[in-house]
């Protein structure tokens, strides 16, 4: 398992950079500056040829959530994750299935990167679950996929907010518990489900939060991500 990175505030906000090609990303990265360290890239951008945005970061001493949701066999896994061992990423997404996660966690031995196991996504309720085959409630299997990410030696889970607390309490204190779905008080919760504002996520026992549009459709991007670090900051004061 991969240390989770630094504590600092700016370490634990990560920017989605959901948005259709690279200059977007590019003039979203301009505009917070020094005030945001740690970015988002899925498949949007990575099928719009934003890969090379990885190493960039990178490179301008930024961390990337490589958020690629990846699961299939054995072997096509370890090829796969070795292969983003190579990019430069600071984080990973594998959909928390024991077998996709143990393979995972055999490639990236000694690499650094830390891979999350994805439970359940923050778009889907119980009726969701139900329509796809599954029986257990959200929560149930939130926390049983979290455990299985234990198990497997993962470097952490996400999870929404709603189920940090309940995560955290599987998991332990040394793993990162990721949340997306995460929305300011008062913000429009788009098309997520089980959103939570910033603070109670912290206060929840999230080590990260990933927010996009309310930072990345803002008239001042940089105005916002200040905001939610003060919220964050202010309920890391009352934890």
């Amino acid at each position: 398992m991969n240390a989770v990175p630094g504590n600092a505030l700016s370490d634990r906000l990560i920017v989605a950079l959901d948005v259709p090609d690279i200059l977007t990303a590019a003039g979203i990265v301009e505009r917070l500056g020094d005030s945001v360290s740690f970015y988002k890239i899925g498949y949007q951008l990575v099928y719009s040829g934003g890969l090379p945005l990885v190493r960039d970061l990178a490179a301008a001493g930024k961390k990337v959530f490589l958020d690629l949701k990846l699961l299939d066999i054995d072997n096509t896994m370890e090829k796969g994750v070795e292969a983003v061992t190579r990019l430069g990423a600071t984080m990973l997404t594998v959909h928390a299935y024991p077998k996709a996660m143990q393979a995972a966690v055999k490639a990236a031995q000694g690499s650094g990167l830390i891979l999350l196991g994805v439970t359940v996504l923050t778009s889907m309720d119980a009726r969701d679950l139900s329509e796809a085959g599954y029986h257990d409630a959200p929560e149930a299997l939130v926390a049983k996929r979290a455990r299985q990410a234990l198990n497997a030696g993962m470097g952490g889970v996400v999870c929404s907010a709603a189920e940090a607390e309940l995560v955290r309490d599987v998991v332990g204190p040394q793993m990162a518990v990721v949340t997306p779905g995460i929305r300011p008080a008062g913000g429009e919760s788009g098309d997520q489900k089980r959103v939570v504002t910033p603070g109670a996520a912290i206060c929840a026992g999230a080590s990260h939060l990933v927010v996009g549009r309310p930072i990345a459709a803002a008239a001042d991007p940089r105005a916002a991500a200040l905001d939610i670090l003060d919220e964050m900051r202010a309920a890391a004061g009352r934890a």
